[in-house]
């Protein structure tokens, strides 16, 4: 293993509820009167990427909706408008990294361990988390940052892994993703970038089928565990 790949909503932090209740901020602010509870939201986490996720949302309960000829533009001002509410959570200190998180990141950079992250969150989003969590300089931490603008096509379609370990200049059997969810572990996969999730309360109980391993929680996991979790690659595909 030569790298490990984060992937960021879910996995670096806990981060599903601020992005909720964002939207619900959001739909507010337009006078809209949705509002996405948390059962209703861990459905509509099916679907990747914001602005995705409220057309969604509409195809299911919303339907006469979709007719309308600015749809595309009210859905773009729904989505900054909740990057916006959403960001404010992160830079008032609401969004914390998972436990461990940090203790792991820190022992990859002792350790000369490449880092990078595959996510399809937006470049803000990624930014904000780690310079208020991490400190001004943590982005420079990563060797490469693979978000929601560098490609067009989203998890769980494995273009933004591809795109990391291209940068990377890797293979993908040299790197180790850390994923939470069902759609960034099949991108994982097809990427053919073995993948460890570590689940959460909105992932909890998805279909996982392929991980290397099915975690919990980050606390106390060291860098010894990954290489030792990457190295049975190795001796099944021996």
């Amino acid at each position: 293993m030569k790298a490990l790949i984060f992937d960021v909503d879910g996995t670096l932090a806990d981060t599903e509820d601020a992005h909720r209740e964002a939207f619900n901020d959001a739909f507010a602010k337009a006078g809209l009167d949705w509002h996405w509870d948390r059962d209703l939201y861990k459905h509509l986490l099916s679907v990747t990427g914001g602005k995705q996720r409220i057309r969604f949302f509409l195809e299911e309960q919303q339907s006469e909706l979709l007719q309308e000829p600015d749809l595309d533009e009210r859905i773009l001002a729904l989505h900054k408008s909740k990057t916006d509410f959403f960001v404010a959570r992160l830079q008032n200190g609401q969004v914390p990294l998972r436990p461990g998180i940090e203790d792991l990141i820190q022992e990859c950079r002792s350790k000369d361990m490449t880092i990078a992250i595959a996510t399809t969150t937006t470049p803000v989003n990624v930014e904000t988390l780690l310079r208020v969590n991490l400190g001004e300089d943590s982005l420079g931490w990563f060797a490469c940052i693979g978000d929601g603008g560098k490609v067009p096509v989203l998890k769980p379609e494995p273009d933004v892994y591809t795109w990391v370990v291209d940068q990377l200049g890797l293979t993908p059997e040299e790197t180790l993703s850390l994923e939470d969810s069902r759609n960034g572990l099949v991108a994982s996969q097809r990427a053919g970038v073995p993948c460890l999730v570590v689940t959460n309360d909105y992932t909890d109980g998805q279909d996982f089928t392929g991980c290397l391993a099915e975690w919990q929680s980050y606390d106390g996991v060291q860098l010894d565990d990954l290489l030792e979790l990457h190295a049975q690659t190795r001796i099944k595909t021996a």
